[in-house]
């Protein structure tokens, strides 16, 4: 099956792992996609995810977010099991991404009706009695598809300084003036998300601010489709180039959050159009002091030597440096593989420069013309340390497609920044 949606976590003892079709969560009715795996740091637990599709096929039934909740610290143990039913009833959840925050787990959907409505759910699962299997509420808020950003991410705690008690959640977008969903510039669409389960219905979801960035093109040159966008060695039917994904104008998992005392961090990325042709991860660091929102520093990851960096994910240590993995590929030498770089905190702000590491390259090319990538992947931080960077993504050892016997392949690197 493509796309695999690669994505892990690591916790003090275990790294686990999680692809579409790979995993279930018992108690759900056909969990069938877009697995989404977390380790929470405060609670010493693990959450595993994914959406149902049930609905798709019968009208009268209702879209569902399972989740599991393990009830100790072991993640091959027992689990405390949760659907959760779509804040519209036949509004398919596609894309969940989940974050881990004080006393919410915090989920955002692209929502499909059963018509042509689209919008963005943002949920709130009440987190202290999911951690003792006991019956938990849900706060969700639905923005319009008119929206001018097409999928929003929400914060991921890393480290253990927690947020501050009462702190809104933020979750983050991108708009793009040259792209739909009528935006007039470039920009990060910031939004507050409050929830105190103590009054869930005063609960409040608002944008809080617009940060202006450097200009970027997520609408990429791809052809005969949207998703036919980038080439691979030996591959002359465009219908069989890969999907860059760019074109939602989303900021790819996660939005990962860190509390240094004096400020708080948030760093994403999303995969643009470089420059012309060639694809690039422009990635992003927010920092909130005192409530308010700035854009400390941006960039864009493209050295110009041709190749493709694209379906990215970033995180920061403990001392404030970054390591950003991606997909790397061109249509002559470079078969779909994995690389990384990175930064350390006092260096030149918008650079990665620490140079390129390979994780592994790619030896075969994907010859199905579904042409789906990703659809995401995942950098992570080892809480044992707070150093060790953990990445997880999808490379191609042979030729094929998914119906040869899963050609594509996932491999998990970790490493450490100097000086962490």
């Amino acid at each position: 099956m493509t796309p695999p949606d690669p994505n892990g976590e690591v916790g003090p003892n275990n790294y686990i792992e999680v692809v579409n079709l790979t995993f279930a969560v018992p108690d759900c009715t056909e969990p069938s996609g877009d697995p989404v795996v977390l380790y929470d740091q405060f609670m010493d637990r693990w959450i595993l995810s994914q959406f149902t599709t049930s609905g798709l096929d019968d009208p009268s039934k209702p879209f569902w977010n399972c989740v599991a909740v393990s009830t100790t610290s072991d993640p091959t143990g027992s689990y405390y099991r949760y659907a959760f039913e779509t804040g519209h009833f036949q509004f398919f959840p596609d894309y969940p991404k989940y974050g881990n925050w004080t006393d919410s787990y915090v989920l955002t959907t692209r929502e499909f009706g059963p018509t042509v409505e689209y919008g963005i759910g943002v949920y709130a699962l009440e987190k202290n009695k999911m951690v003792n299997g006991e019956p938990a509420r849900a706060v969700n808020f639905f923005l319009d598809g008119n929206d001018p950003d097409d999928g929003l991410l929400p914060a991921d705690v890393d480290g253990k300084q927690k947020p501050k008690t009462d702190a809104a959640v933020p979750i983050v977008g991108t708009q793009d003036d040259g792209a739909g969903y009528g935006a007039t510039f470039d920009a990060l669409n910031i939004w507050d998300l409050t929830v105190k389960w103590n009054s869930a219905a005063s609960s409040t979801l608002t944008l809080k601010t617009q940060l202006p960035t450097a200009a970027f093109d997520s609408i990429f040159p791809c052809a005969p489709t949207s998703r036919d966008c980038l080439p691979q060695p030996g591959i002359v039917d465009p219908a069989q180039y890969l999907d860059i994904l760019s074109y939602r104008q989303r900021p790819t998992f996660r939005l990962a959050y860190r509390n240094f005392k004096d400020y708080e961090a948030l760093v994403t990325n999303q995969s643009v159009e470089a420059t012309p042709g060639i694809a690039g991860a422009r990635w992003y660091e927010i920092r909130r002091t005192g409530g308010t929102y700035s854009l400390y520093q941006q960039g864009t990851h493209a050295p110009g030597d041709g190749v493709h960096r694209w379906m990215g994910s970033i995180a920061q240590d403990k001392k404030g440096d970054m390591a950003l993995g991606y997909s790397v590929v061109n249509g002559s030498t470079v078969y779909p593989g994995i690389r990384y770089t990175g930064r350390l905190a006092g260096d030149p702000l918008g650079q990665m420069t620490l140079g390129e590491g390979t994780i592994i390259n790619g030896s075969g090319v994907q010859t199905t013309t579904n042409s789906r990538w990703g659809d995401y992947t995942d950098m992570t931080v080892d809480p044992s340390d707070d150093c060790t960077f953990w990445y997880v993504n999808e490379y191609y050892p042979t030729s094929g497609t998914p119906d040869d016997g899963r050609p594509w392949h996932t491999r998990i690197a970790s490493f450490k920044l100097p000086g962490c």
